[in-house]
Protein backbone atom coordinates (compact mmCIF):
# COMPACT_ATOMS: atom_id res chain seq x y z
CA UNK A 1 0.00 0.00 0.00
CA UNK A 2 1.09 3.01 -0.40
CA UNK A 3 1.20 6.71 1.22
CA UNK A 4 -0.59 8.14 -0.64
CA UNK A 5 -3.84 7.90 1.46
CA UNK A 6 -5.78 5.28 -0.57
CA UNK A 7 -6.51 3.06 2.21
CA UNK A 8 -9.75 5.11 3.49
CA UNK A 9 -11.18 4.66 0.11
CA UNK A 10 -11.23 0.67 0.07
CA UNK A 11 -13.28 0.90 3.29
CA UNK A 12 -16.52 2.90 1.55
CA UNK A 13 -17.54 6.00 0.09
CA UNK A 14 -17.06 8.50 3.16
CA UNK A 15 -13.49 8.62 4.44
CA UNK A 16 -13.13 9.56 8.52
CA UNK A 17 -9.69 11.63 7.89
CA UNK A 18 -10.53 13.27 4.54
CA UNK A 19 -14.08 14.20 5.94
CA UNK A 20 -12.38 15.79 9.15
CA UNK A 21 -10.42 17.98 6.78
CA UNK A 22 -11.81 21.51 7.47
CA UNK A 23 -11.19 21.06 11.08
CA UNK A 24 -7.94 19.32 11.03
CA UNK A 25 -6.44 22.43 8.45
CA UNK A 26 -9.15 25.13 9.33
CA UNK A 27 -7.50 27.44 6.71
CA UNK A 28 -7.41 24.96 3.83
CA UNK A 29 -3.56 24.32 4.55
CA UNK A 30 -2.44 21.75 6.63
CA UNK A 31 0.09 23.98 8.32
CA UNK A 32 2.76 21.34 9.78
CA UNK A 33 5.39 22.29 12.59
CA UNK A 34 8.55 21.35 11.48
CA UNK A 35 11.82 21.24 13.24
CA UNK A 36 15.66 19.85 12.56
CA UNK A 37 16.09 19.10 15.95
CA UNK A 38 15.24 14.97 14.76
CA UNK A 39 17.28 14.08 11.66
CA UNK A 40 15.92 10.89 11.80
CA UNK A 41 12.33 12.41 10.72
CA UNK A 42 13.45 15.86 8.66
CA UNK A 43 16.73 17.22 7.22
CA UNK A 44 17.79 19.95 5.07
CA UNK A 45 18.17 19.63 1.39
CA UNK A 46 21.64 20.69 0.77
CA UNK A 47 20.47 21.99 -2.64
CA UNK A 48 17.65 23.81 -1.78
CA UNK A 49 17.72 24.08 1.99
CA UNK A 50 14.10 22.51 1.83
CA UNK A 51 12.92 20.16 4.25
CA UNK A 52 12.77 16.39 3.50
CA UNK A 53 13.10 13.46 5.26
CA UNK A 54 10.54 10.46 6.43
CA UNK A 55 8.37 13.32 8.72
CA UNK A 56 7.70 15.37 5.18
CA UNK A 57 6.71 12.43 3.33
CA UNK A 58 4.61 11.49 6.19
CA UNK A 59 2.22 15.00 6.26
CA UNK A 60 2.55 14.70 2.86
CA UNK A 61 0.31 11.68 2.75
CA UNK A 62 -1.65 13.22 5.53
CA UNK A 63 -2.37 16.71 2.91
CA UNK A 64 -2.84 14.50 -0.02
CA UNK A 65 -5.57 12.62 1.74
CA UNK A 66 -7.19 15.78 3.38
CA UNK A 67 -7.05 17.21 -0.32
CA UNK A 68 -5.33 20.60 1.01
CA UNK A 69 -2.13 21.57 0.63
CA UNK A 70 0.87 21.31 3.23
CA UNK A 71 3.11 24.33 4.17
CA UNK A 72 5.67 23.74 6.69
CA UNK A 73 6.02 25.87 9.87
CA UNK A 74 9.64 25.90 10.46
CA UNK A 75 11.20 25.58 14.44
CA UNK A 76 14.46 24.87 15.49
CA UNK A 77 13.97 22.41 17.95
CA UNK A 78 10.86 20.09 18.99
CA UNK A 79 11.00 21.78 22.31
CA UNK A 80 10.10 24.78 19.83
CA UNK A 81 7.30 23.36 18.42
CA UNK A 82 5.63 22.20 21.28
CA UNK A 83 6.11 25.65 23.15
CA UNK A 84 4.28 27.74 19.95
CA UNK A 85 1.17 25.00 20.31
CA UNK A 86 -1.35 27.50 21.41
CA UNK A 87 0.02 30.03 18.89
CA UNK A 88 -2.03 28.61 16.07
CA UNK A 89 0.46 28.89 13.39
CA UNK A 90 0.62 24.54 13.23
CA UNK A 91 -2.20 22.25 12.71
CA UNK A 92 -0.10 19.19 13.05
CA UNK A 93 3.68 18.46 13.86
CA UNK A 94 5.40 15.23 14.71
CA UNK A 95 6.99 15.13 18.74
CA UNK A 96 7.77 12.70 21.09
CA UNK A 97 4.80 11.70 23.12
CA UNK A 98 5.64 12.69 26.57
CA UNK A 99 3.30 13.14 29.68
CA UNK A 100 4.71 17.03 30.32
CA UNK A 101 3.72 17.86 26.55
CA UNK A 102 0.23 16.55 27.26
CA UNK A 103 -1.08 20.00 28.50
CA UNK A 104 -0.45 21.77 25.11
CA UNK A 105 -1.22 18.69 22.53
CA UNK A 106 -2.94 15.85 21.59
CA UNK A 107 -0.96 13.21 20.81
CA UNK A 108 -2.08 10.12 17.87
CA UNK A 109 -1.37 6.42 18.56
CA UNK A 110 2.53 6.12 18.59
CA UNK A 111 4.10 5.73 15.41
CA UNK A 112 7.53 5.06 15.59
CA UNK A 113 10.38 3.68 18.00
CA UNK A 114 13.72 5.09 18.42
CA UNK A 115 16.22 3.63 21.42
CA UNK A 116 18.05 6.53 23.84
CA UNK A 117 21.12 5.62 25.35
CA UNK A 118 24.21 7.84 26.44
CA UNK A 119 27.70 8.45 25.09
CA UNK A 120 30.58 8.42 27.78
CA UNK A 121 34.13 9.03 27.91
CA UNK A 122 36.23 6.51 26.45
CA UNK A 123 38.43 5.96 29.78
CA UNK A 124 34.79 6.46 31.79
CA UNK A 125 34.11 3.51 34.69
CA UNK A 126 30.67 3.32 33.38
CA UNK A 127 29.92 0.49 31.27
CA UNK A 128 25.80 -0.15 31.35
CA UNK A 129 23.35 2.53 30.92
CA UNK A 130 22.25 1.57 34.38
CA UNK A 131 25.73 2.73 36.10
CA UNK A 132 24.09 6.66 35.11
CA UNK A 133 21.72 6.95 38.02
CA UNK A 134 24.00 7.35 40.38
CA UNK A 135 25.04 9.46 43.16
CA UNK A 136 27.32 12.29 42.24
CA UNK A 137 27.02 11.36 38.42
CA UNK A 138 26.19 14.13 36.11
CA UNK A 139 24.04 13.58 32.68
CA UNK A 140 23.70 16.58 29.72
CA UNK A 141 20.64 16.61 27.65
CA UNK A 142 18.99 18.50 25.38
CA UNK A 143 16.11 20.60 26.87
CA UNK A 144 12.44 19.77 25.72
CA UNK A 145 13.62 16.75 23.59
CA UNK A 146 12.08 13.51 24.61
CA UNK A 147 14.44 12.18 26.45
CA UNK A 148 15.10 14.89 28.52
CA UNK A 149 11.49 15.13 29.28
CA UNK A 150 11.85 11.35 30.18
CA UNK A 151 14.67 11.44 32.04
CA UNK A 152 13.29 14.61 34.20
CA UNK A 153 10.68 12.54 35.40
CA UNK A 154 12.47 9.41 35.88
CA UNK A 155 16.32 10.00 37.25
CA UNK A 156 16.41 9.34 41.19
CA UNK A 157 19.94 9.88 42.02
CA UNK A 158 22.31 11.59 39.14
CA UNK A 159 21.82 15.58 38.06
CA UNK A 160 20.57 16.52 35.04
CA UNK A 161 22.30 19.15 33.35
CA UNK A 162 20.35 21.34 30.27
CA UNK A 163 23.17 22.79 27.85
CA UNK A 164 21.51 24.42 25.04
CA UNK A 165 22.68 22.38 22.01
CA UNK A 166 24.20 19.07 22.00
CA UNK A 167 27.52 20.38 20.80
CA UNK A 168 27.87 22.31 24.44
CA UNK A 169 26.95 18.94 26.03
CA UNK A 170 29.71 17.18 24.38
CA UNK A 171 31.92 19.66 25.31
CA UNK A 172 30.75 19.23 29.30
CA UNK A 173 31.50 15.84 28.41
CA UNK A 174 35.00 16.28 26.81
CA UNK A 175 36.22 18.36 29.62
CA UNK A 176 34.91 15.78 32.46
CA UNK A 177 32.32 18.06 33.74
CA UNK A 178 29.36 15.69 32.98
CA UNK A 179 30.03 11.84 33.11
CA UNK A 180 27.36 10.97 30.26
CA UNK A 181 25.46 12.95 27.64
CA UNK A 182 22.17 11.64 26.63
CA UNK A 183 20.42 10.94 23.31
CA UNK A 184 18.91 9.21 20.65
CA UNK A 185 20.70 6.12 19.71
CA UNK A 186 21.06 6.10 16.16
CA UNK A 187 22.28 9.31 16.09
CA UNK A 188 24.32 8.88 18.81
CA UNK A 189 26.38 5.88 17.33
CA UNK A 190 26.45 7.07 14.09
CA UNK A 191 28.34 10.98 14.80
CA UNK A 192 31.11 8.73 17.80
CA UNK A 193 31.20 5.30 17.04
CA UNK A 194 34.51 5.85 15.54
CA UNK A 195 35.58 9.17 18.39
CA UNK A 196 38.61 8.06 20.23
CA UNK A 197 37.87 9.68 23.23
CA UNK A 198 33.96 8.92 23.68
CA UNK A 199 31.66 5.78 23.60
CA UNK A 200 28.12 5.13 22.98
CA UNK A 201 26.88 2.74 25.59
CA UNK A 202 24.94 -0.11 23.95
CA UNK A 203 21.25 -0.89 25.41
CA UNK A 204 18.93 2.11 25.82
CA UNK A 205 17.34 3.74 28.90
CA UNK A 206 14.28 4.36 27.22
CA UNK A 207 12.41 3.85 23.97
CA UNK A 208 11.05 7.40 22.31
CA UNK A 209 7.80 6.93 21.15
CA UNK A 210 6.80 9.68 18.44
CA UNK A 211 3.36 10.74 17.12
CA UNK A 212 1.19 13.06 15.35
CA UNK A 213 0.17 15.86 17.98
CA UNK A 214 -2.81 18.20 17.36
CA UNK A 215 -3.12 21.85 19.52
CA UNK A 216 -5.13 21.58 22.21
CA UNK A 217 -8.47 23.56 21.47
CA UNK A 218 -8.60 22.45 18.05
CA UNK A 219 -11.77 20.11 18.34
CA UNK A 220 -11.32 16.38 19.37
CA UNK A 221 -12.62 15.34 16.22
CA UNK A 222 -9.28 16.58 14.30
CA UNK A 223 -7.29 14.86 16.81
CA UNK A 224 -9.21 11.53 16.44
CA UNK A 225 -8.99 11.81 12.62
CA UNK A 226 -5.07 12.68 13.07
CA UNK A 227 -4.77 8.88 14.92
CA UNK A 228 -7.07 7.29 13.03
CA UNK A 229 -4.73 8.35 9.67
CA UNK A 230 -1.82 6.99 11.60
CA UNK A 231 -3.11 3.51 12.84
CA UNK A 232 -3.52 3.23 8.96
CA UNK A 233 -0.27 4.39 8.30
CA UNK A 234 1.48 1.90 10.87
CA UNK A 235 -1.25 -0.99 9.91
CA UNK A 236 -0.59 -0.76 6.09
CA UNK A 237 2.98 -0.92 6.46
CA UNK A 238 2.66 2.53 4.54
CA UNK A 239 4.98 4.26 6.82
CA UNK A 240 7.11 1.56 6.90
CA UNK A 241 7.84 1.73 3.25
CA UNK A 242 8.33 5.79 3.73
CA UNK A 243 11.89 4.61 6.41
CA UNK A 244 13.28 2.29 3.78
CA UNK A 245 12.90 4.79 1.24
CA UNK A 246 14.75 7.12 2.99
CA UNK A 247 16.66 5.07 4.08
CA UNK A 248 16.68 5.52 7.99
CA UNK A 249 18.69 3.70 10.15
CA UNK A 250 17.28 3.15 13.80
CA UNK A 251 14.03 4.79 13.59
CA UNK A 252 10.87 1.79 13.11
CA UNK A 253 7.74 1.80 12.66
CA UNK A 254 5.97 0.54 15.42
CA UNK A 255 4.25 -2.96 15.17
CA UNK A 256 0.78 -2.30 15.43
CA UNK A 257 -1.01 0.57 15.69
CA UNK A 258 -4.19 -1.16 15.06
CA UNK A 259 -7.19 0.28 12.97
CA UNK A 260 -10.33 2.13 14.27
Amino acid sequence: MSASGGIGATRGATDPVADAHALIAPTGTLRVGVNFGNALFTTRDPATGAPRGVGIDLVAALGQRLGVPVSHVIHATPGDVAASAGSGTWDVAILAIESARADVVTFSSPMTEIEATYVVRRDSTVTTVADIDRPGRRVAAAPRTGYELFLTRTLQQATLLRPATNEASMDLLRRGEVDAVAGLAPTLHEAYDRSPDVRVLTGGFTTVNHGLAVPKGRPAEAAVAVDHFIRDMVSSGALADIIVRQGVQGLRAVRSAGVR
